[in-house]
């Protein structure tokens, strides 16, 4: 597997080097920035895209928490870890769906914990999968029109996989590779598809309920659900997934 790819956030330059230090001795992860204020962590992410972001949570320019709604809003598989002196943010940052909440000063042995969890999330193949009971039966017909900046595209319905906010707008994947980007909100979207088929696991994401092959742990609050027909994941809360297994118990 290559090397996860790490940006660190803190305006304490000494915090910084305590938190490259353990992810370099956890091998496995690629530093490939380091942010003072959340201004320039932003700039960093725009343009480096991460897989995993370190951020404290007070920071001049933007605090960690309002970097982390934007993070959610460019990329929602971004891994956000915060980590911070204070524990009254801990709701905050699990608003934001963070994989984890580190308490300054770190314990080594916590930290460690936290890196080798990223990995397993990363290598799907080791991770156990949450039970699904029987699929309700449920299809969907139709087309749906989206608009965009080049004109409209016309998508079957049923072909729909996943629709995810990326990079600030509304991206639809189709079971045979297509990727459609559209203008509208996610919650816009979701209006004009079938409720019986597709569900708001997240903030960020619809899935396709026929399409779901599993679901695994991801973070404390969230799993990852896996799609057929597609090689995107989405990500599902917990309160939704208690709600997923009342649909099809």
């Amino acid at each position: 597997m290559e090397a996860m790819r790490v940006v660190i956030a803190d305006d304490d330059e000494y915090m910084r080097l305590i938190m490259h230090k353990m992810v370099e001795k956890a091998g496995g992860f690629e530093i490939i920035g380091e942010a003072a204020d959340g201004n320039a962590l932003m700039d960093l992410v725009e343009t480096l895209h991460p897989s995993v972001v370190f951020l404290d949570v007070e920071m001049p320019g933007k605090t960690g928490v309002e970097c982390g709604r934007l993070i959610q809003d460019m990329d929602p598989s971004i891994i956000l870890i915060f980590a911070t002196a204070h524990d009254q943010y801990m709701g905050d940052a699990f608003e934001v769906y963070a994989f984890d909440y580190l308490i300054k000063p770190f314990r080594v042995d916590r930290v460690m914990q936290t890196l080798e969890r990223i990995k397993e999330r990363l290598s799907r193949d080791n991770l156990p999968s949450l039970p699904l009971l029987s699929r309700p039966q449920a299809s969907a017909s139709g087309r749906i029109m989206l608009r965009h900046r080049d004109g409209v595209s016309f998508v079957d319905m049923n072909a729909i996989v996943l629709v995810q906010r990326e990079d600030r707008t509304t991206v639809l994947y189709t079971e045979d590779g297509g990727r459609y980007s559209t203008s509208e909100t996610l919650s816009e979207t979701e209006a004009r598809l079938d409720p019986q088929v597709f569900f708001r696991c997240h903030k960020s994401y619809i899935i396709n309920l026929n399409k779901i092959t599993d679901i695994t742990p991801y973070g404390r609050w969230t799993n990852v659900v896996h799609l057929s027909g597609t090689k995107q994941d989405a990500l599902i809360t917990h309160e939704k997934y208690e709600e997923l297994e009342r649909m099809f118990s």
